[in-house]
């Protein structure tokens, strides 16, 4: 149990490096940078919990996505800076390179080795679940939004 706790802390770190780094190339104002990091570990650490309880991959990219977008609406709220600021960075870290790396490679290899059905079915897969992960975080980050304009809209 400490070795996980020891582990998510050291990849948490990590991904938080990665969501300031894609923060300043995104020019995001320097005292939004902390939140930036912050965010990325949320997001990273609330991933590995939800994977380490026996959720697949893209219930775990929703869920996180969804609970950064709450917090993500909380401090856009209260420091006054719209919530791309702290979403476009914080989900970094769930981009999900291996899987669109791992479907481009089988491609690459359809090409140059010829069509087999093994290549299909690794194309199929990875592209598959590249796709739905990056539908997973869209959509996570587009529900908490869409809750609270929809809760606090005026009524005529």
């Amino acid at each position: 149990m400490t070795e996980l706790i020891f582990k998510m802390l050291i990849e948490s770190v990590f991904a938080s490096i990665a969501s300031v780094g894609f923060a300043m190339v995104f020019n995001v104002p320097k005292h939004t940078l902390i939140y930036c990091a912050f965010g990325g570990a949320i997001t990273y650490i609330a991933r590995t919990i939800f994977l380490h309880v026996g959720l697949g991959i893209e219930i775990s990219t929703f869920l996180a996505s969804t609970f950064i977008g709450i917090v993500a609406l909380k401090w856009s709220r209260k420091y006054l800076i719209p919530r791309p600021v702290y979403t476009v960075a914080s989900i970094i870290p769930m981009i999900p390179g291996t899987y669109a790396f791992a479907a481009m490679i089988s491609l690459v290899d359809m090409n140059s080795h010829g069509v087999t059905p093994e290549l299909i079915n690794i194309f199929i897969q990875n592209g598959l679940k590249a796709v739905s992960i990056l539908g997973a975080i869209s959509f996570g980050l587009a529900l908490p939004s869409l809750y609270f304009m929809r809760l606090n809209r005026p009524i005529i």
